[in-house]
């Protein structure tokens, strides 16, 4: 990313940082990985049983603001209706 110095946006810093989280993630992936090579120990769970666990995991983490915004949405379109607008129509243009 080329972005001159002193002008990071905020999606720019977001980015970076959300970047920076993933690079972290993998490095102490691979760090474990390496560990449990020189210690000759295996996964603790088969490769695709751990994928539905993260997905798991994935889904519960959003699940409940999920629904929390589901039950919250009826609510504020009721309350935040406008009053309904008069039937006569209105004119666009100025006449002098």
């Amino acid at each position: 990313m080329n972005l001159k110095q002193g002008t990071h946006s905020t999606s720019a810093a977001a980015y970076e940082v959300s970047t920076m989280s993933y690079l972290i993630s993998l490095g102490a992936g691979l760090v474990v990985g390496l560990l449990y090579y020189l210690v000759r120990v295996q996964s603790p769970a088969p490769p695709l049983i751990a994928l539905a666990g993260l997905l798991g995991i994935v889904i519960g983490e959003h699940a409940i603001p999920f629904v929390q915004a589901q039950i919250r949405t009826p609510d504020a379109q009721a309350q935040g209706t406008p009053p309904a607008a008069s039937s006569k129509p209105t004119s666009i243009c100025n006449e002098d």
